[in-house]
């Protein structure tokens, strides 16, 4: 067993954090002050989004300077005083980097437009028009073309993300050694790891030919997706920084079948640590579609986690598990009850994730149970992909209300609320203008959940233990109880010593299922448990965790 593999990562969007100083930007200082709260929830790992010098056309994920901490956040010096000081809590920091892309602010790309002879032409991808047009029809998933037209170079740069964000050439070696020696830079700072964003992009099809648009995923992604070279690179990467730093990776692989992402996070192949994948988040996208208002069943959701579950397990994979990220709207939103029964599920969202195999995820509020910002009107969003989508909806013939419910259920600005630490002005996070608006009807926040009895800060804090202790919750088998069940999903932990059972009632309805005896109450989300002769019977948004 790898040490990280029994510890729990808490994912810190640093914008919506905690400010210190009135701008209404969290910041790094922010992030210090809140340190001991993060050692008392007793998390190992912190991962921090972006907080390079960046324009901000993407929350940072456009990067301008990879060497320094962009002023909105604040110094080196204050960075290295976060890693400092999270050291001395035996917390360690995973630093977010982005390889596909940069900024079109970044140093090299403005000398890539200088002219076709530029040494840095070459570190992104260029091509000639085609008749006059695109040189093929792939998709940005901010919508719209991914080729972006230079009138002094008449060619075509590709950005698969927003326009602003031209994306690398990592087939030329000497970009390569440019990002190595980068990577070299923060490890010697003294970071513990990476998480890498849509690394499984960075190859493309050499030839770069036309999608099919057969189905929704037909964009181009069927070309640059785990492409040609995708693991010789990566390999490359952990054989020059990630090995010899002892780092702890994470990849970003959106679109990933099973059988690549075990290739990646296969220890023998000395690629990464773990694997972000989607599948169980995109359950209800309607065929495919993200922008739609869209219903799931539990059967689904159940079968999907199950398949990673097993088959990781089977071929030495290991998962990253989560509900939330700053990309995804609140889980307890989508998938449960936020409102009457909000504690609870909560609690239940928790309980599953940290029942299965991989490394568990706490994004910030999930502990103190925030929710979607159910914002009302298109001005209220920043996010670029959420307006890119709205205005698409309407051109499509969606009505105002309809598209707005949408971006309610799916957008990623829902999970960039600013940070509910207490009950004054803008829930304690600035005591300036907070950069996105908060919420003005939810009473949650660190200072009340912390004062409830049975609260859901101290059910993560219970869950957080139990992996560290419980050796069956690292290594243990899995298997799902029953696959057609659409209100409780149940699995079974298993090892040599003994059997966990998580059962998970997702309804507002009683659920009565029969199990096995001898199996007594490891944790659960409402006071007592109803077992009785072989049944246990669970009330709304239930969650149990028995073992034997």
């Amino acid at each position: 067993m790898r040490e990280w593999q029994k510890e729990t990562v808490y994912q810190i969007y640093p914008r919506s954090f905690q400010d210190s100083n009135g701008d209404g930007i969290g910041d790094i200082n922010g992030i210090i002050s809140r340190l001991d709260y993060l050692q008392k929830l007793g998390i190992g790992l912190i991962w921090l989004t972006p907080m390079y010098r960046s324009p901000g056309n993407d929350n940072g994920y456009d990067i301008a300077d990879y060497y320094q901490i962009d002023p909105v956040f604040g110094t080196m010096e204050d960075f290295e005083n976060l890693l400092n000081e999270a050291h001395k809590r035996n917390i360690k920091i995973i630093m977010d980097m982005v390889l596909n892309h940069t900024s079109n602010e970044n140093h090299w790309f403005q000398e890539a437009l200088k002219s076709k002879d530029n040494p840095y032409h070459d570190f992104y991808i260029w091509k000639d028009p085609v008749g006059g047009h695109e040189p093929n029809n792939w998709v940005s998933k901010f919508s719209g073309s991914a080729w972006k037209y230079v009138p002094k170079l008449d060619q075509y740069y590709l950005h698969l993300y927003d326009v602003t964000m031209p994306d690398l050439n990592w087939r030329n070696e000497k970009l390569r050694n440019k990002i190595f020696k980068m990577l070299k830079y923060w490890a010697a700072k003294g970071i513990d790891g990476f998480r890498l964003d849509v690394i499984n992009n960075i190859s493309k099809d050499k030839e770069m030919p036309n999608d099919t648009f057969a189905t929704p995923l037909d964009d181009g992604r069927n070309f640059y997706t785990n492409g040609p070279h995708v693991h010789e690179y990566i390999h490359e990467m952990y054989e020059k920084v990630f090995g010899p730093n002892n780092f702890v990776t994470v990849g970003e692989l959106s679109s990933t079948p099973i059988s690549e992402a075990i290739k990646y996070t296969n220890p023998n192949r000395q690629e990464l640590s773990m694997a972000f994948t989607f599948h169980h988040v995109k359950v209800d996208y309607t065929n495919g579609n993200k922008w739609t208002l869209g219903q799931y069943k539990l059967s689904d959701l159940t079968r999907i986690l199950s398949d990673w579950q097993v088959k990781m397990n089977a071929h030495g994979g290991w998962n990253a598990l989560f509900w939330n990220n700053h990309d995804q709207p609140r889980a307890i939103s989508r998938f449960t009850n936020d409102t009457k029964y909000r504690d609870q599920s909560a609690k239940l969202l928790a309980m599953v994730e940290f029942g299965l195999q991989g490394t568990p995820y706490i994004y910030q509020g999930d502990e103190i149970a925030m929710k979607n910002a159910y914002f009302t009107d298109i001005k209220q969003y920043n996010d670029h992909e959420s307006i890119n989508a709205y205005n698409e909806l309407l051109k499509n013939g969606v009505a105002k209300e309809k598209a707005i419910k949408i971006l309610q259920q799916k957008s990623r600005e829902n999970a960039r609320l600013p940070m509910q630490w207490n009950s004054q002005k803008n829930y304690g996070f600035t005591t300036g203008q907070p950069w996105l608006k908060p919420l003005h009807h939810d009473d949650y926040s660190v200072e009340k959940v912390l004062k409830m009895k049975n609260n859901v800060f101290d059910f993560y804090r219970a869950l957080i233990f139990l992996r560290k202790h419980k050796q069956i919750l690292i290594n243990g088998q899995y298997k799902l109880l029953n696959s057609q069940d659409n209100s409780v999903y149940s699995y079974e932990r298993i090892n040599n010593k003994g059997k966990i059972l998580v059962m998970a009632n997702f309804t507002d309805q009683m659920q009565e299922r029969k199990i096995a005896n001898g199996f007594d109450l490891l944790l659960g989300n409402y006071e007592g448990i109803k077992l009785n002769k072989g049944t246990v019977t669970l009330r709304p948004y239930e969650s149990v965790m028995l073992e034997k």
